[in-house]
């Protein structure tokens, strides 16, 4: 029979690959938690209180209600440079539409390439085949506004999954899968203060994905986010803006390896400490150049490292670079994101 020789190098790049690497070893598809914008990359990945672009199909579908006219932002990041393998990196596109009586819709896709892994014999070390191995999802939002300063958004999304295109040993399934999921996302500006920003984004909420059988089930990647955005200085040629968050897997998974439901999860994950608290700040100049720096604490997942970005924007088109330092050995040290994007 035919056995993956590199199947374990793939699901630990997988589990690393998420920016958000808490709890590693409890979800599937962990590439769904990847940041997928250079601007909030730079911000220490804080910005589900802000979402005033495209990205908020990721970060917050509520941001979607406050905004009008057309947009389109892509990005691309080789993954895990540390590891020097130059078939493994990460792309995301999205667009996003405002209709007018009706809200804005948007439109995403995010795909993740893991690269060419091998077949062999279970009977001996010789390769007889190859395969690639990818995941990618797209991904449905709207957002619209209950109120002038509150918003909310949704996000339909489908999920593909390919480990691997053969089995291993006498298990029936094989390394693909299929999955659907929704995010929840609610927006309040003027919290408390006028210049204050409260957002709240719940993703990836749906049932477990299947590669073998029901049994040996996974759980999809819910995260809870919460954060604050404060604009403490806005003025005709500086802007400075705070950023906070808080994230949380909503996954519970126990030692015999079975997991709660998603619906059960909402209830019984919050008792263990794996947070994430994420923090930084934009400065704008003359609405032409951005800085930006901001850090990642995760003590549990042992992924804490300072983001640093920049920006540049003339007419409709905005450019947008983002830096991890995470320090020597650390996988995500020396990451860059590249995005794009096109329209107000």
């Amino acid at each position: 029979m035919k056995k993956l020789t590199t199947c374990v190098l793939t699901l630990l790049l997988l589990a690393i690959a998420a920016s958000n690497v808490f709890a590693v070893s409890e979800a599937a598809v962990l590439f769904l938690l990847i940041s997928p914008n250079a601007r909030a990359g730079g911000m220490g990945e804080a910005f589900v209180g802000v979402a005033d672009d495209v990205s908020a199909v990721y970060w917050n579908p509520a941001g979607l209600a406050f905004q009008q006219g057309k947009q389109f932002s892509s990005m691309y990041s080789r993954w895990l440079p540390q590891f020097n393998f130059n078939d493994l990196y990460f792309l995301f596109g999205a667009y996003r539409q405002s209709i007018e009586g009706l809200g804005t819709v948007g439109l995403n896709v995010t795909y993740i390439n893991l690269g060419e892994q091998t077949i062999t014999d279970e009977g001996g070390p010789d390769p007889v085949g190859t395969f690639n191995s990818n995941e990618f999802a797209i991904t449905l939002s709207y957002g619209t506004l209950l109120s002038e300063n509150f918003g909310v958004g949704l996000n339909v999304r489908y999920i593909r999954s390919n480990l691997s295109s053969v089995g291993a040993g006498t298990e029936k399934g094989d390394g693909r899968a299929n999955a659907f999921a929704v995010d929840l996302g609610m927006l309040k500006k003027s919290f408390l203060l006028s210049r204050l920003n409260l957002g709240m984004n719940l993703s990836n909420i749906g049932p477990k994905i299947t590669y073998v059988d029901a049994s040996q089930a996974d759980p999809l990647p819910t995260n809870f986010r919460l954060g604050l955005a404060y604009r403490a200085i806005e003025q005709e040629y500086n802007r400075l803006t705070f950023v906070f968050d808080v994230n949380k897997l909503i996954v519970n998974k126990h030692d015999d390896g079975t997991s709660d439901s998603v619906i059960k999860s909402l209830v019984t994950a919050w008792g263990n400490n794996n947070y994430i608290l994420n923090a930084g700040a934009e400065y704008w100049y003359a609405n032409l150049i951005a800085l930006r720096a901001g850090y990642n604490f995760d003590d549990a997942g042992e992924a804490n490292y300072l983001t640093i970005g920049a920006g540049l924007r003339y007419a409709i088109y905005q450019f947008d670079f983002g830096y991890i330092s995470a320090g020597p050995n650390h996988p995500l040290s020396d990451t860059m994101r590249f995005s794009l994007t096109v329209g107000k």
